[in-house]
């Protein structure tokens, strides 16, 4: 039952905090239905419905007993690309979000993470003198004014063993091509896209603007990132407070840098039936399809394996959103479903360009006991082990 008495004070907030278009929302249903937790069984899919929360968020939240399931959007975009009133519903979801966090409503296993990014600049409890132990034995160049381009590393892949293996394996591409590029290192902090997704504004800003200066300070002009997250929140949302400079994701760069015959692949790998799986904030947020395709079609013998949830289709991971730090039960995942779509293409290999991506998908496989038959990979690791 819906609340009879509205909270004007309530919905004015959550319309100031970024959800301009609650309002816009007819009811129809189109993006619970298209919303991935639909496809899933378990508790949270039986609670998660979009279209009850935005008519709570046009009524000022009263009613809304469960605060974690508005916490289990994982922001893949898919109910905004086919939303027919072109509701910003991601904006309004963040929105609902703020007004909890700054209430002190926010989630248990949430908390660790935002004081975490709050204390140390990443949301990985990882201390910023650590920040650079990826780079060791790497002679990664440090950026300077004279540097092309500044190589931005996501904090997963600064923090998370697994992860790692990224910004080295982008690290020696682009060594590879011979460009011009270098990190800065301690004084990075994280991007933020996450956090302000999560709802926390005031730490959103704070890193924003630490990042900015910085950046500013550097003299930075173009920006290499590793993670699409990392570039959709430079490209769409630092604009706006004063971060502009020329950003381009990875596969972006090396695919031009293959053009200009700067970099080549011509070794065979190990495993040639690959499966790409897009990423949300890749694909349907930032249209990058075809440049990830384009390198893995440019290594000798590779068979590319089109899924066929793929493209502005493509199955969310379920790490978005801040949902990379949710703990799922096994057999309630999406990443589960993504390890099957490969596994019924006879895929040797499933990668991706993205790496709360590729953890999510690691994660699946193993749950469902596949890793013997299908090894999860991120491209930039594929890329390098075909380098000359």
């Amino acid at each position: 039952m819906e609340p009879k008495y509205v909270s004007r004070e309530m919905r004015d907030y959550i319309i100031e905090m970024g959800a301009e278009t609650i309002t816009w929302c007819m009811q129809c249903g189109l993006c619970t239905a298209l919303c991935p937790w639909r496809l899933v069984p378990g508790e949270t899919s039986e609670k998660f419905n979009i279209r009850r929360m935005l008519r709570l968020g046009q009524m000022g939240m009263e009613g809304f007993e469960d605060e974690t399931v508005l916490f289990a959007c994982s922001t893949c975009g898919m109910c905004v690309k086919n939303c027919p009133r072109g509701v910003k519903i991601i904006d309004n979801v963040r929105a609902m979000r703020a007004s909890i966090v700054g209430g002190g409503g926010v989630p248990a296993n949430l908390r660790p993470i935002l004081g975490s990014a709050h204390a140390n600049g990443n949301p990985w409890a990882g201390p910023r003198e650590k920040r650079t132990v990826w780079q060791e034995g790497l002679d990664v160049p440090r950026f300077s004014p004279d540097t092309e381009y500044f190589l931005f590393v996501c904090c997963h892949s600064c923090y998370d063993p697994r992860s790692t293996k990224i910004a080295k394996s982008i690290v020696k591409l682009l060594k590879a091509s011979g460009i011009s590029f270098g990190v800065i290192g301690e004084e990075e902090s994280c991007c933020g896209e996450s956090m302000r997704k999560l709802g926390d504004e005031e730490l959103f800003q704070k890193l924003a603007q630490s990042n900015i200066e910085l950046f500013n300070k550097k003299g930075v002009k173009k920006i290499i990132t590793t993670s699409p997250h990392c570039y959709w929140v430079f490209t769409e949302e630092y604009p706006t407070l004063g971060g502009e400079w020329e950003v381009i994701h990875y596969t972006q760069l090396l695919v031009k840098l293959l053009e200009e015959g700067k970099l080549k692949f011509s070794k065979e790998i190990s495993k040639r039936k690959i499966a790409y799986h897009d990423p949300c904030y890749l694909g349907r947020h930032s249209d990058i399809y075809d440049e990830p395709r384009n390198l893995l079609a440019s290594i000798p013998g590779v068979e590319l394996i089109e899924l066929d949830r793929c493209r502005d289709l493509s199955l969310c991971c379920a790490g978005g959103g801040g949902r990379i730090w949710a703990e799922v039960p096994m057999g309630e995942r999406f990443g589960e479903l993504r390890i099957v779509d490969a596994a019924e293409k006879n895929a040797q290999m499933l990668t991706t360009a993205c790496p709360y991506c590729m953890n999510m998908l690691t994660d699946a496989c193993k749950s469902l006991n596949k890793q013997e038959s299908l090894e999860i990979t991120e491209l930039s690791e594929v890329l390098a082990e075909a380098l000359e």
